[in-house]
C-alpha cells in the first residue's frame, strides 16, 4: 500500500512517452503524473520518492477500449457460452443448450452467446428446429457474435407472440425457411425488440434479464479479467439506466476499478434531455460521453447496409432506422450539444450519417463538438473528406481482421477489404481514430488489436487489406491517445505525460520494437489506474 501524498517513481528499460523518447521512469503522486525521463534525474529532484524498480518491463500508457459493451459483457458471465473457443459444430452447440435447459435454467429460459455460424463444421446455418430438438418446451435464444441477429426456438417465438404470419418491425427482419415458415431467426430490430423491447402477456420482458446483484458481482469478474490484459479504460457503447444503475453500484462496491464512459442508448435521450445533462458529465471514473443510435447491421452478422450488394446474398443489408427517425435523432441530439454517435458500417449507411450529420452543423453550428461514427467500416475518398470536414471522429473495430480472417474476403471481395477498418486511411486523412474491440463482438485484448492492425493477418493467415497496415507506435496511439480523444478526454489521460492521469501498463516486451507477429504474446505484468495497482501477474 501507498500514501496518495507519497511520490514514487516507476523506473523500467523504457516508458513510452512522446515527451521523452529515451525515458525509462515515470514519477507520480496520487494519481497523477508528475515527471518522466532519465531515472537518475528523476530520483535526484524527488529525493523522497519511493522506487518502484520493474526491472526490464516496459510501460506504455493504458490501453482505452473506446467501444465496447461492459455491461452486456457483465450479462455474458451468466449465459451459455457458445463462442469458437467452446464449440465448432451445431452438434456441440446444441448438446450445451439442451443441458443448460434440462438444468433449471435461471427464470425458465437457456440464453446463449457467441454462436458464430461461419465456424461450425455443418456449414449452416442455426434453427429454431435444432434448438426445439434438445430444448423441448424451455424456452432458448441463442446470440450470434455479431449482437445484431440470434435464434429463437418455438417456445421463444410462442412466448413473444410471434407466428408465421406476424410480420417484422421497421428496420428488422424474421428468418423464414424455404416454404416461408419462421426459421426462428431474428435480425437486427426485431431481434432487439424481442430480446429487451418486447413484452409479454403479464407486462414484462419476454427475455428475462439477469438479477441485479448477479450482474454487479458479475460485472466485478470482467473488469478484473480486462485489467488482466491491460486496459485501463473503456467506453460503455450502449447502455440504459439499469446499466448506468450497475455502474453505479460496482463502483460503490469497489469493483469498478476501471475508468468507464457510456454511450447512452437513444431511446432513453428524453430521460436525460430532462435533466439537462450534456457530453461529459461526470468524472474521470464515470461519464457520460454521447447518444448512441443505429444506421445499419453488421459485418460480421451480413447485415450491414452497402453500395455494392453482399457476395452471396446480392442484397445490401439493412438499414435499421429510416432517414427521418435517424434525422430527429441527430437534429435533437447534437442541437443539446451533445455527442452524437452513430453506428454505421457498410459505406451506404456511412453516407447517410454523413447526410444528417452536415445538416444537423448547418442548421444548428456547433464549433467543437465532435461526433462520432461507430465502426466506420467501410469507406472511400469522399467518405474520408467529408468526415474531416466535420472534424468527426472514426471508431473502427481493431480487431476484425483477425476475428474474421478471410472469411472477408469471401463476403466482401478483395477490392472492398482494402478499404475496411482503414486505419491507414484515417491517420494519412488526418481523422482522430479510436481503438475499439466491440467485444463481445470480437475478442477484448488490445495487444491482440494492436497486431491485427500492424499485420493485417487473420486468425487463418489470411493476408486481409494489406493497403491498412500501420506502424506499432501508429497502433498504439489508436488505443490511447485517439481513445482519449473520442470521449473528450484527451487532456486527462492517453499519453504518458506532466499532468495527466497515472493510467499505465506495465508489459514484458516492447509492443514497438518485437517482430510485428509477436505483438499479441507480450504477457501484461502490471496493470495501473490513478497510479493504484489494480492487476499484478502472479
Amino acid at each position: 500500500m501507498h500514501s496518495s501524498a507519497e511520490p514514487r517513481i516507476f523506473r523500467a528499460r523504457r516508458v513510452i512517452t512522446p515527451s521523452s523518447p529515451s525515458a525509462d521512469a515515470v514519477a507520480v503522486l496520487g494519481d497523477r503524473i508528475v515527471a518522466v525521463g532519465d531515472a537518475d534525474d528523476l530520483r535526484r529532484s524527488l529525493p523522497l520518492a519511493r522506487l518502484v524498480d520493474l526491472g526490464d518491463a516496459v510501460v506504455t500508457p493504458g490501453f482505452n477500449d473506446a467501444h465496447v459493451h461492459l455491461s452486456m459483457a457483465a450479462d455474458n458471465e451468466l449465459q451459455v457460452d457458445v463462442s469458437p473457443a467452446e464449440v465448432s459444430s451445431l452438434a456441440e452447440l446444441t448438446a450445451k443448450v439442451g443441458a443448460a435447459a434440462r438444468s433449471e435454467p435461471v427464470d425458465g429460459w437457456v440464453r446463449a452467446f457467441g454462436y458464430d455460424d461461419a465456424r461450425m463444421a455443418e456449414g449452416r446455418r442455426l434453427t429454431r428446429w435444432d434448438l426445439d430438438a434438445v430444448t423441448g418446451d424451455v424456452p432458448a435464444i441463442v446470440l450470434h457474435v455479431a449482437c445484431h441477429w440470434g435464434v429463437v426456438n418455438s417456445a421463444a417465438l410462442a412466448a413473444g407472440g410471434i407466428t408465421d404470419e406476424s410480420l417484422p418491425p421497421s428496420g428488422g427482419e424474421y428468418g423464414r425457411d424455404a416454404a416461408g415458415r419462421l426459421d426462428g431467426v431474428l435480425y437486427e430490430r426485431a431481434l432487439n425488440e424481442f430480446a429487451y423491447g418486447h413484452v409479454n402477456s403479464a407486462g414484462g420482458p419476454v427475455v428475462p434479464q439477469s438479477r441485479f446483484d448477479d450482474r454487479v458481482e458479475a460485472l466485478g469478474r470482467v473488469v478484473r479479467r480486462w485489467h488482466a490484459a491491460g486496459v485501463t479504460s473503456v467506453c460503455d457503447a450502449l447502455v440504459g439506466p439499469d446499466d448506468i444503475r450497475l455502474f453505479a453500484a460496482a463502483r460503490e462496491q469497489g469493483l469498478l476499478t476501471m475508468r468507464v464512459g457510456f454511450l447512452l442508448a437513444a431511446e432513453h435521450y428524453d430521460t436525460l434531455r430532462r435533466l439537462g445533462l450534456r457530453s461529459g458529465f461526470g468524472d474521470a471514473g464515470l461519464r457520460f460521453v454521447g447518444v448512441k443510435t443505429f444506421a445499419d447491421g453488421a459485418v460480421g452478422g451480413r447485415t450491414c447496409l452497402v453500395d455494392e450488394p453482399h457476395h452471396g446474398t446480392g442484397g445490401h443489408g439493412i438499414q435499421v432506422l429510416t432517414r427521418e427517425e435517424l434525422a430527429d435523432i441527430v437534429r435533437a441530439v447534437h442541437g443539446d450539444g451533445n455527442r452524437v454517435c452513430v453506428h454505421a458500417n457498410g459505406d451506404r449507411a456511412i453516407r447517410l450519417v454523413l447526410d444528417e450529420l452536415e445538416c444537423a452543423h448547418r442548421e444548428v453550428p456547433k464549433p467543437g463538438l465532435r461526433h462520432r461514427i461507430e465502426h466506420c467500416s467501410m469507406v472511400d475518398d469522399d467518405i474520408l473528406g467529408r468526415i474531416r470536414a466535420l472534424s468527426a471522429i472514426a471508431v473502427p473495430f481493431g480487431n476484425y481482421v483477425h476475428q474474421h480472417g478471410g472469411r472477408l474476403i469471401d463476403w466482401y471481395g478483395e477490392s472492398r477489404v482494402e478499404r475496411m477498418f482503414a486505419h491507414r486511411s484515417f491517420l494519412d486523412a488526418g481523422i482522430t481514430v479510436a481503438g475499439s474491440s466491440d467485444y463481445p463482438c470480437g475478442p477484448v485484448e488490445p495487444l491482440l488489436a494492436l497486431q491485427s492492425m500492424v499485420t493485417r493477418t487473420g486468425w487463418d493467415g489470411s493476408v486481409v487489406g494489406a493497403g491498412q497496415r500501420v506502424s506499432p507506435a501508429e497502433a498504439l496511439s489508436v488505443y490511447t491517445t485517439g481513445s482519449a480523444a473520442s470521449t473528450g478526454e484527451e487532456g486527462l489521460k492517453g499519453s504518458l505525460v506532466v499532468g495527466q492521469l497515472a493510467d499505465f501498463v506495465v508489459l514484458e516486451d516492447d509492443p514497438l520494437e518485437v517482430p510485428h507477429d509477436q505483438i499479441s504474446k507480450i504477457a501484461v505484468r502490471a496493470t495501473y489506474v490513478g497510479g493504484t495497482e489494480v492487476y499484478a501477474r502472479e
